[in-house]
């Protein structure tokens, strides 16, 4: 019983934090050109709502191959987050403060579901 209540305690620590990511990342995308709605604004909005799209979708499955899937297209959409994050920083579109927050809320999250990946794989 204790490691169920370890394994609820983790999932939800996990979708409070891709939650938190993708709040945040509305937030910062509100400040980009206005030439970017539909270019990187739009991309990165898509790709960071992707992620816990994804994770909840792979856990409705209730299939352990369907939730592989996902999880893996999960962390395909943050690592596309990550990138546009970056692209976005270099190109001074989202403030060093909030660039360090996000990139710290992707490391967590990266981890997060790799640890998941791994056990779903055993």
């Amino acid at each position: 019983m204790q490691h169920m209540n370890n394994d609820t305690e983790y999932h939800r620590r996990l979708k409070s934090i891709m939650e938190d990511f993708v709040h945040h990342v509305y937030d910062v995308t509100e400040d980009f050109p206005k030439n970017e709605i539909f270019g990187i604004t739009s991309q990165l909005r898509r790709a960071s709502l992707s992620v816990p799209l994804n994770y909840t979708e792979g856990f409705a499955r209730r299939r352990k191959a369907a939730l592989r899937q996902f999880l893996e297209i999960a962390y395909g959409s943050l690592k596309e987050s990550e990138y546009i994050i970056h692209f976005a920083g270099k190109r001074g579109y989202i403030k060093d403060q909030d660039l360090d927050k996000l990139l710290e809320q992707l490391d967590k999250i990266g981890k997060m579901l790799w640890g998941i990946m791994k056990k779903i794989e055993k």
